[in-house]
């Protein structure tokens, strides 16, 4: 029987807490920030958790050879009882986010789920690795905006994506070390996530000014004075002031870290260098989705997404989040 540490080790538990802030921001930038959001980030880690399980039954031949530590190569957990609690994760996951956000979660729920299956099984170590890798974070994201306008969560989905493309990517060479190429293309990639992170795409552009156009048209009806007046802070106001920096300083937070974790490995691209960037790049993810949380509006929400990186920072030296 194995120990709950040894499950622990399996599914990466503290690994977790990069999670619930795709959903969150996924709900933040769909304007869908609500009494299911708490369950459907649940849902989310339930089918991460999953996929780690699934991942690690997979690779159990191979980490007899390169990584003979790890529980189920080294006899602490049986392969039929890691690929019966993935799959038993995986229903928990769907079935937890059907039941909070009806159908139109289960429509996001189910294709995520066979995505996190897919990498495991097939894509993992092909070409298509991290694109697939990225397609699982991306769904993850819209997933916490099915409740509401999920092409308003689109831009927060691509730039999660891209960032789980870096550390997917690294993570292939976290055994053999890298080449010089990869750390600068995936550093690259960093800086333009964020950028992504802190500069209005061409959709949240349009979408500001649909909205605007809304509520010009409804300000009469409601009583709120002329056309095109503001209601909330003004553009020179300290609230309007902090809420615009926000997302940036939490952004220079996650490139800081993360991007500084990849000039390491430049300078040397070794395989532990390569570990400890990939660990950076699991748990530094939650001040970006803090950031994009901040940048949907929900700046104390953001805040407290962000806050989840140092206690999974803390936690990762414990339990390897690779």
């Amino acid at each position: 029987m194995p120990r709950l540490t040894d499950l622990a080790e399996l599914v990466r538990a503290p690994a977790a807490l990069s999670v619930p802030g795709d959903v969150v921001a996924g709900a933040a930038a769909a304007g869908a920030l609500g009494a299911r959001t708490p369950a459907l980030a649940t849902a989310s880690v339930l089918l991460y958790w999953a996929g780690m399980a699934a991942n690690d039954w997979a690779d159990r031949r191979l980490d007899a050879v390169e990584r003979p530590d790890r529980p189920i190569p080294s006899g602490r957990v049986a392969p039929g009882l890691a690929l019966g609690l993935a799959s038993g994760l995986t229903a928990a996951g769907v079935g937890l986010a059907a039941a909070a956000g009806g159908r139109r979660a289960a429509a996001v729920a189910l294709p995520l789920a066979t995505v996190v299956w897919a990498y495991d099984l097939a894509a993992k170590n092909t070409a298509a690795g991290p694109a697939v890798m990225a397609a699982c974070r991306g769904l993850d994201v819209l997933l916490g905006a099915s409740g509401g306008r999920p092409v308003r969560a689109l831009p927060a989905a691509a730039t999660v994506a891209a960032h789980t493309w870096t550390v997917t990517a690294l993570s292939r060479r976290e055994v053999d070390g890298a080449d010089a190429g990869l750390p600068v293309r995936t550093l690259a990639g960093t800086v333009l996530v964020a950028a992504s992170a802190v500069l209005p795409s061409a959709l949240d552009r349009r979408l500001g000014r649909d909205r605007r156009v809304c509520s010009d048209a409804a300000a009469p009806r409601a009583g709120a004075g002329p056309p095109g007046r503001s209601r909330g802070p003004g553009r020179g106001s300290p609230a309007a002031a902090l809420a615009a920096a926000l997302p940036v300083a939490l952004t220079g937070w996650y490139v800081a870290r993360y991007g500084a974790a990849q000039l390491r490995v430049v300078a040397e691209p070794t395989a532990s260098r390569v570990r400890a960037a990939v660990g950076v790049g699991i748990t530094g993810l939650p001040t970006l989705q803090g950031a994009l949380t901040a940048r949907a509006g929900a700046g104390l929400l953001g805040l407290a997404v962000a806050a989840a990186a140092p206690l999974c920072r803390r936690l990762a030296r414990k339990v390897s989040p690779t």
